[in-house]
């Protein structure tokens, strides 16, 4: 018997929309401020996946430019239509989120094939985030989400609202039905509707997406409702007594196989330290069954498992991943990511020097707009990560390196620059809560051309090191915690997880180009 090892999505993988069609099991995650957008993985047993490409891929399906840190895409769903014969995918593009009022823009593409190409948007609404596509048996399909009230004295998380989406019109049509309220858990979001013995199955997401997150359930033999509660509700929740255990298990999203066994996707969270997850949020699958006065329930009882037992499906392994991009083949390798804007040969080139990932010089770290920063996301507690990089700084407003990145306000990087009595040098710096520190007192002075960059993360702690050519490796400045690269060590609610990359500024505007000869990943555990 094989068996599911969670999480079968590792690393910042939130929001899953399970979707099995014949033999193949997708998987679309919510991917924020990260571009390309809503990244699609593809399993043939529930036990290997692999990312197969993403959805929204050039600027006319997604423009972020601008938007504000865990903005952009949240909650996609994926779905089909066999009526059509088209894949869909909603999702959400949120241009603000703070304060009383969130601007939630909700469009849907489409495609034949789920490898694309995808559709430009058709835009639908902006009444409120996390919006689903459900194709009821008669042809018609149906858009709910959650409602957004800004006013005060009200619950914010103000219901589930459905409407008829027009495939004739490619638009929303009909009245607005608000058909649930929620439960006592509050904070009722991530709705998706089935159909199954007669029923209309509502499954929410509730409790909020930390560690009181929970999957609830609710059914009606009419799709407008009203919708019966679940008696025992959360199906879904974590066991906030054992924190070794998966935590903020949440938002949920059900598949049935082709031999008849059911299975909930959803969120999850391993935290690292102190209730701290840098991982990010992470897919996890769990076995379900239904009771025989028909509720879903989860076998095993309401918590997570680490291990799940596998449907009883051919093995189908992918070829592992190699260790080192040498950056000698385009495109660049599905895992990598931008902030906010498509690759484009103004800022990136794997073309103008052969074998070196080449990119120019953009705007600060702190910029949400136009940074010039691959990062791949950071999927096990334990790597090293290692690169090679070619850079001639003439300022100090020119930097290039190896970047630990949360958002805007949290990151570490390991840079190389130019200082006016040291020259080229080589130095850390940290953001942390948004506020700026450099963690050497002098950075150290720089002889060759070509510099070797490496960090080593073990749990919360970093160490970074470097290497002159011919020379042996060298620690630069002491341990560093990394425990604030996660969403739960802020003020402020974010929703990512930590990258890994590359990056180079020049805060003068002359887009001085860096070279990376290799960007190697290598995990430990």
């Amino acid at each position: 018997m094989s068996m599911i090892e969670n999480p079968i999505l590792p690393g910042y993988q939130p929001d899953p929309s399970f979707l099995r069609r014949g033999d193949d099991y997708y998987i679309a995650t919510s991917s924020f401020e990260w571009f390309p957008g809503v990244p699609i993985h593809h399993s043939r047993d529930l036990v290997n996946w692999q990312l197969i490409g993403y959805v929204l891929t050039r600027e006319s399906q997604l423009n972020m430019i601008g938007n504000l840190d865990s903005g952009g895409v949240w909650a996609p769903c994926l779905s089909y239509s066999e009526e059509q014969g088209l894949f869909y995918v909603i999702f959400t593009d949120v241009k603000s989120r703070q304060g009383a009022f969130k601007d939630t823009h909700n469009y849907l593409v489409t495609a034949k094939q789920i490898e694309g190409p995808w559709s430009d948007p058709i835009y639908l609404n902006s009444s409120g985030f996390d919006p689903s596509l459900f194709h009821d048996d008669d042809g018609r399909s149906w858009l709910v989400n959650m409602l957004w009230d800004f006013r005060k004295g009200t619950n914010s998380f103000a219901g589930i609202v459905l409407q008829e989406y027009s495939h004739l019109e490619n638009k929303l049509v009909g009245p607005i039905h608000n058909i649930f309220k929620g439960t006592v858990l509050g904070l009722t979001e991530a709705p998706h509707l089935y159909k199954r013995n007669g029923y209309y199955y509502l499954m929410t997401a509730e409790g909020g997406t930390g560690y009181d997150h929970a999957v609830t359930v609710a059914r009606s033999r009419a799709l407008t409702g009203p919708y019966e509660v679940d008696p025992t509700n959360p199906i879904l929740t974590s066991n906030k007594n054992d924190l070794t255990s998966l935590q903020k298990a949440g938002h949920g999203s059900l598949v049935e196989t082709q031999t008849g066994d059911w299975y909930l996707a959803h969120l999850c969270g391993r935290q690292v330290v102190d209730e701290k997850c840098i991982l990010g949020r992470e897919t996890a699958l769990q076995k379900c069954y239904w009771t025989d006065n028909d509720w879903l329930r989860i076998e095993g009882g309401p918590y997570p498992k680490l291990t799940v037992e596998a449907p009883n499906l051919p093995v189908r392994p992918f070829a592992p991943e190699a260790e080192t991009d040498h950056f000698d083949q385009a495109p660049l390798h599905r895992y990598w990511n931008a902030l906010r804007r498509p690759f484009t040969e103004d800022w990136l080139s794997l073309s103008v020097r052969t074998g070196y990932l080449t990119l120019y010089g953009g705007e600060s770290m702190q910029s949400t707009h136009r940074q010039s920063l691959i990062a791949r996301r950071l999927d096990v507690f334990e790597v090293e990560l290692e690169a090679e990089l070619d850079y001639q700084p003439d300022l100090f407003q020119q930097m290039a390196g190896l970047i630990i990145y949360y958002d805007t306000k949290d990151y570490v990087y390991l840079r190389v620059t130019e200082h006016e009595q040291h020259g080229k040098c080589i130095g850390i710096i940290e953001s942390k809560y948004g506020e700026y520190d450099e963690l050497l007192a002098t950075d150290i002075p720089l002889a060759g051309q070509t510099i070797k960059l490496k960090a080593v993360i073990e749990q919360q702690w970093l160490q970074f090191s470097f290497a002159e050519a011919g020379q042996a490796w060298q620690a630069i400045g002491n341990r560093i915690d990394i425990g604030h690269l996660s969403d739960d060590d802020a003020s402020y609610v974010r929703f990512t997880g930590t990258f890994v990359g590359l990056c180079t500024q020049d805060l003068s505007g002359q887009k001085k180009p860096a070279y990376f000869n290799y960007f190697r990943y290598q995990r430990k555990a």
